[in-house]
């Protein structure tokens, strides 16, 4: 057991999920959460830095720009739909004019005359208007002076299509070494299979890539299209829901979703929150609990008020976070990024030497040998796999966890969750219900017990504190008569003071009444009793001395036990940092099985014990839901926010927990370990890939085997690592990971 000599009360009030969501991608529109039209901000799946708010394509990779929040009105991709179209139209033609080059020697002896010219007429569509696209990209590339992947691919068009062209309309300007068959060699079937193999890859691509926004469309299209809206007269009529206002009264009826976030007026039910938080349980609601948006009402019927609607629902912000997360990037893309800054140079500077390489040393005929080999090396090196390799992986995963209670506010968050050795646990709110239930009051001497709680109650109405609400509440089951606090102050979680009825009175923990100069002393041993019990204890003074104390209980969760045990059993160290007392934090930890306790703690020693902890070498994540636990989470290597949890702690946090279930900790602990498990797979296979293909390509094979990769294969080979890439980060769709 370890005490840390200060207190606090852990100050906080519970509210629902809140993330700040900008005008600019979250809206209220038909179906509550639309994208803004006029302030749809477009992002590179590669290069998330870049956001603007026009279509376009990327100043970096020349990918085309998506929008970064999906919307359900959309239509089919109109990349994607160009592409077909060129794709389709222009196969036949690849095809000719593949077949053309490849078996026209064989059909007719020595080929035909006016064979070049031929291929020209079929080639020439294929690569000026279906590869426009892509050398569009590659001359862009070169006037920013941004080279990347549709540089090669450009270069190595343009190096084959333009040679065959000279080839063909001036076959005089070549020495006789150039010469196969009686004519010029020339490649307009490979500059024709580039283009539609490319674009074939594209197509792929587009559309495994239109899976990773799954999860998103899957949130957007919870939110009912209408509500039915109760008038001040009784009548009730169906709206549109973007025609719902805060305060209005509202009518779900048995097996109908409820439109927006709000309180429960009138009526009984369960509701199916699964969901949003992954909760398979349905949750009772009766009149004063809080509902949420999208959730499904079961059986019976609610009349709710209207607390939040469009962008500022539960919904809307976890789109939100799970569009930020995932258009971040994770910091093991900076060597990608650092590999990517050098590759295109790199590789055209080995295209140009297998080139020279095979020109001056080569057997006959030794300049087209090399003009192939050096097209191939450009082909093949394509860096797109390399640049798809993490953010394809953060894409499906913070989808994934979406569906599963558990929202990450970016990639670094998902990385670093898997390499956590120590879990500080904050108690109330977290461990606990944060519910806490009226359990004692005690009158000192001269004092009853009716008076001691009416005056604690009246200082707490100024308090939004759960253990004030606690002590209010039970105030007026009792019928007691409050009076009105001034100069009303919360102490630093330690306490609150005020004035009632022009009388000082002070309400808090030990270091509050050592502050103040008030002997607690004589109703320790009352409040330790109360402690072992596992009670939150407060003492209460009035004018500077003691009136009696306080004693408030907060049960524990039924999920927090099994949650903890599991885990322990994957080798987490769990630590309990709490403002409750000391005696209180023991039995709370004894009941839990948490060896290391630490009471009576103000937010700044929370934050303390972190870095405490991090000095030693301790990769640590903080649990907590309290204003007083943000600092901690802020500073952690992972913040962990119980969804229930304010505003403050959540906005601080690397990880939310929607539910507020310690077990999803656990199930964010297997995604990142999914995650970046399968970002190490696409890396390693994008290295592999370059590294293998390049040398191959450049003709390293060829006095072993005696076969140069044709760049037709390169094309096909550059086209499926892509696409390769793409479906392996969609298995994390699947993953296995256990459900809170």
């Amino acid at each position: 057991m370890k005490n840390l000599p200060t207190t606090d009360h852990d100050h906080y009030s519970h509210q629902h999920l809140h993330v700040d969501a900008t005008p600019a991608s979250v809206g209220a529109g038909e179906h509550g959460i639309t994208e803004q039209a006029a302030g749809t901000i477009y992002t590179c799946p590669m290069h998330p830095q870049i956001r603007q708010p026009a279509p376009g394509n990327c100043p970096i990779c020349g990918m085309t720009l998506e929008p970064v929040l999906p919307s359900l009105e959309e239509g089919p991709n109109p990349e994607l739909v160009d592409f077909q179209r060129r794709f389709w139209w222009t196969l036949p033609l690849t095809i000719i004019v593949t077949v053309l080059a490849m078996a026209a020697d064989r059909l007719l002896v020595g080929g035909f005359e006016g064979q070049s010219y031929a291929e020209f007429l079929l080639g020439t569509p294929v690569v000026l208007w279906a590869g426009w696209p892509f050398l569009r990209r590659a001359a862009e590339s070169l006037v920013k002076r941004s080279p990347n992947m549709w540089t090669l691919i450009g270069t190595g068009v343009s190096s084959a299509y333009g040679y065959s062209v000279a080839a063909t309309f001036a076959p005089h300007l070549f020495p006789e070494s150039f010469m196969m068959h009686g004519r010029v060699a020339v490649y307009f079937e490979a500059a024709a299979v580039i283009i539609s193999l490319t674009l074939l890859g594209q197509i792929l691509e587009l559309r495994a890539r239109s899976e990773t926004s799954a999860a998103i469309k899957a949130l957007l299209g919870l939110a009912p299209k209408t509500a039915r809206r109760i008038r001040a007269d009784g009548s009730e009529e169906d709206v549109l829901l973007a025609h719902v206002q805060i305060g209005d009264t509202l009518r779900i009826r048995p097996g109908e979703k409820v439109p927006v976030d709000g309180v429960v007026l009138d009526g009984e039910s369960s509701l199916n929150e699964s969901m949003l938080t992954g909760e398979p349980v349905p949750v009772t609601k009766r009149p004063g609990d809080k509902v949420i948006g999208a959730t499904i009402n079961a059986s019976g019927s609610l009349i709710i008020q209207a607390e939040k609607v469009g962008g500022q629902t539960v919904l809307s912000q976890i789109v939100q976070m799970v569009a930020q997360a995932q258009r971040s990037r994770a910091p093991m893309q900076r060597l990608a990024d650092l590999v990517a800054g050098y590759f295109v140079v790199v590789v055209v500077g080995l295209a140009v030497l297998t080139l020279l390489g095979w020109g001056l040393f080569g057997p006959q005929p030794s300049w087209v040998y090399g003009l192939v080999n050096a097209v191939s090396v450009l082909i093949i090196a394509c860096p797109c796999a390399l640049g798809l390799a993490t953010p394809m992986s953060i894409m499906a995963a913070t989808g994934q966890a979406a569906t599963r209670g558990v929202l990450f506010r970016d990639a670094a968050a998902i990385e670093a969750l898997r390499e956590v050795d120590t879990l500080i646990v904050d108690k109330t709110g977290t461990l606990t219900e944060g519910k806490p239930a009226f359990s004692a009051v005690v009158g000192a001497a001269g004092w009853n017990e009716d008076q001691v709680l009416a005056l604690a109650a009246s200082l707490d109405q100024g308090s939004e504190h759960p253990l004030a609400h606690a002590i209010v509440a039970e105030a007026r089951r009792r019928a007691l008569q409050l009076l009105r606090p001034e100069n009303f102050e919360s102490s630093s979680g330690i306490g609150v003071r005020g004035t009632v009825a022009g009388v000082k009175v002070v309400l808090g923990n030990t270091v509050l009444m050592d502050s103040t100069g008030v002997d607690w002393q004589p109703l320790r041993d009352e409040a330790e009793r109360l402690r072992h019990d596992g009670a939150s204890v407060m003492y209460l003074a009035r004018d500077g001395r003691l009136a009696g104390l306080l004693a408030v209980a907060d049960p524990v969760k039924v999920t927090t036990a099994e949650a903890l045990a599991d885990l322990r059993a994957t080798g987490l160290s769990v630590v309990m940092a709490t403002g409750d007392g000391v005696t209180t934090a023991r039995s709370v930890g004894a009941r839990l099985g948490i060896d290391e306790v630490y009471g009576e703690v103000r937010p700044q020693d929370k934050l303390a014990l972190v870095e405490r902890y991090q000095q030693q070498g301790r990769l640590v994540a903080m649990a907590g839901d309290g204003i007083n636990d943000a600092p901690a989470l802020a500073k952690a290597n992972v913040g962990i926010a119980m969804g229930t949890g304010t505003d403050v702690a959540i906005n601080s946090a690397h990880v939310t927990l929607v539910k507020g279930d310690l077990r999803a900790i656990g199930t964010a602990r297997a995604i990142s370990v999914a995650t970046v498990r399968n970002m190490h797979q696409n890396l390693g296979f994008a290295f592999v890939y370059n590294a293998l293909g390049m040398p191959v390509a450049a003709g390293l094979l060829y006095p072993l085997t005696g076969q140069l990769l044709s760049p037709m294969i390169a094309a096909l080979a550059m086209s499926l690592s892509s696409v390769s890439v793409v479906l392996n980060a969609l298995r994390l769709r699947g993953s296995g990971a256990p459900r809170p």
